[in-house]
């Protein structure tokens, strides 16, 4: 292994947007200093065809296990094969190959951070315009990251994350990492372990195909329900795990914003 950055990106039936994505980060700048590997989250349509078409790396569930699980399967890859660095992002496009160069750099800095998240929300973000009940449900979620770790996060549920070996490395042991629905519940855990967090500006696309997995009616209403409950369970973990063992934390709570 010669390149410290592993990009990760899970992928569930994202045949309409995988392959414009994947085509623009294999002749972008990126590729010179990543490595790129795709997740395939057992996909039912044409995905897997369109990464490997690409000669893209690949690894495939033989089940559908869900967006978290995906997740860890990239976080358990770069653990194995030595990656100092991590960078996740989508399968579907929303995210910009700009960003990485960005979030690389954040994470190499000398006050370098241990999670660093592209926000949608600072003053130097761009993005695209977004439904007032996705809006209420990051109000939500930023009081709930508020109330739980007292950070302020502009932007709890960017799947868009920088993550440094000693984060993806606790990630991908048994019992850290929420399977499911992994969002703003594991920045509560990992604020409260006392790993440094940073905010960057970043370039987002709205999705021009496929859906998103809190589509519909009532699923936004249900994930906005089990994610409040989960926050809470790691809240009440956390907190004893760190009074039956003192050293569990980094060294303190820090959060920054450019």
């Amino acid at each position: 292994m010669e390149k410290e950055l592993l990009i990760i990106i899970p992928a569930y039936n994202e045949e309409g947007a995988i392959g414009q994505f994947l085509s623009c980060l294999i002749s972008s700048d990126a590729i010179n200093f990543a490595d790129v590997l795709v997740i395939n989250d057992a996909s039912t349509d044409a995905t897997l065809r369109i990464v490997q078409s690409l000669n893209v790396p690949v690894i495939s569930h033989p089940y559908n296990l869900g967006y978290g699980t995906a997740l860890q399967t990239g976080y358990k890859y770069a653990v194995s094969k030595g990656y100092r660095y991590l960078i996740q992002m989508d399968s579907d496009g929303q995210h910009d190959i700009c960003n990485i160069q960005r979030i690389f750099g954040c994470l190499k800095s000398k006050k370098s951070p241990d999670l660093v998240i592209g926000s949608r929300f600072l003053k130097e973000s761009e993005s695209f315009p977004i439904s007032l009940k996705k809006r209420l449900a990051i109000h939500f979620f930023r009081k709930a990251v508020k109330l739980a770790s007292k950070q302020d996060i502009s932007d709890p549920t960017s799947g868009l994350q920088g993550l440094t070996r000693p984060v993806f490395e606790y990630y991908a042991q048994m019992g850290n990492f929420d399977n499911n629905y992994p969002d703003a519940n594991m920045l509560v855990q990992m604020a409260l372990l006392g790993y440094q967090i940073k905010e960057i500006p970043a370039v987002m696309h709205q999705r021009k195909s496929g859906k998103s997995m809190h589509f519909g009616i009532i699923e936004p209403v249900l994930y906005m329900c089990i994610m409040f409950f989960s926050t809470c369970n790691v809240f009440i973990r956390s907190k004893k795990n760190m009074l039956a063992k003192p050293n569990l934390n980094k060294g303190g709570n820090h959060f920054e914003k450019n």
